[in-house]
């Protein structure tokens, strides 16, 4: 039986999350439908778009993601904080660029004058938003949710697009976090759809190779990569690695992943994981097969035990999981 998500996302755990959604449709979310010979590529840019888009309203991180022919990864980084400093005009406005509102909040924008009753209205409506705004199910409703209604009008037909729920991971350290993210952006590359990372079209790894080409700052769409956790200024968020480490990593990884011949691929390993403990075995097995080996709470076992008693669990999850790849 599926846990509630209150089971599976609370921020006393981890900020840190990978999500899925899958389509349910034979004709797929993007990509070449082999029964009727129709593209549905276009498709892929519309989730980009929408998931970008997101970014800048939510108070949630995007770290990494990848579209891909019949479903959706990416990973968040929950800001909780951020949302409670935004102010009441700051919230109505974000909330406004996704839903319509009320009358009420409408009057509020505008600079109308409201009654002690209309305004206590408005305040805990906007206290509802604040919540909403950095909830991940909110956050996924709103990517999922107008995709759906394009695609049902585009295929004329209605009816279910995605699976009824996304599905979740905690990740509760810096091992799982940087495995979880190069295992997102090399998607296309295990699909056999893109030969490298910078032609992994649809991906976050491609948008921050591009910014680079174009001699550009890191995109403002996605979290900055900022150096380690001793490198880094007291509440500057961001991804808590060098980002030339990282694209050394993906490229490394990547050239394993393609390579069908033992021996090709040298066994010195990229920083990240020389500072992360993680060996050169072991980081492949990760990065191949991150969405098989790992699920529900992954991190390492002192971490998984805490996480499982915040939420309630009877017994740590995922045991040996925890204890082969995260030790």
């Amino acid at each position: 039986m599926a846990k509630a998500r209150k089971h599976q996302v609370s921020l006393d755990v981890t900020r840190y999350y990978h999500c899925v959604s899958r389509c349910v449709r034979r004709a797929f979310l993007c990509g070449d439908d082999h029964y009727t010979g129709k593209s549905y590529e276009h498709r892929r840019q519309w989730v980009e778009d929408r998931l970008l888009q997101l970014a800048d309203i939510f108070t949630i991180d995007i770290y990494a993601y990848a579209v891909m022919s019949n479903h959706l990864h990416v990973v968040l980084n929950v800001d909780s904080e951020k949302a409670k400093n935004l102010s009441n005009r700051e919230v109505c406005e974000r909330w406004h660029q996704l839903f319509k509102g009320t009358l009420l909040t409408h009057r509020y924008l505008n600079n109308e004058a409201l009654t002690k009753p209309q305004l206590a209205v408005v305040e805990d409506k906007l206290d509802l938003w604040r919540k909403r705004l950095h909830d991940i199910s909110w956050f996924m409703r709103a990517l999922n949710e107008p995709i759906a209604r394009q695609a049902n009008a585009e295929d004329k037909c209605t009816g279910r697009f995605w699976e009824g729920r996304f599905t979740s991971q905690a990740l509760l350290d810096e091992k799982a976090l940087i495995a979880c993210m190069t295992y997102v952006d090399l998607n296309p590359i295990r699909a056999k759809i893109a030969d490298s990372p910078e032609t992994s079209d649809h991906t976050s790894l491609q948008k921050r190779i591009h910014a680079i080409q174009k001699q550009q700052s890191q995109p403002a769409s996605l979290a900055p990569f900022i150096g380690s956790s001793s490198q880094t200024n007291a509440g500057e968020e961001g991804v808590p690695f060098e980002l030339k480490d990282y694209l050394t990593l993906v490229d490394w990884t990547g050239r394993a992943i393609r390579s069908d011949k033992r021996g090709l691929i040298k066994k010195d390993l990229p920083p990240i994981l020389s500072r992360l403990g993680i060996s050169h075995d072991l980081w492949l097995q990760l990065a191949n097969n991150f969405g098989k080996k790992t699920s529900g709470l992954t991190g390492s076992p002192k971490r998984a035990k805490v996480a499982a008693e915040l939420l309630g669990y009877q017994r740590v999850p995922r045991v040996g999981q925890n204890r082969q790849y995260f030790s």
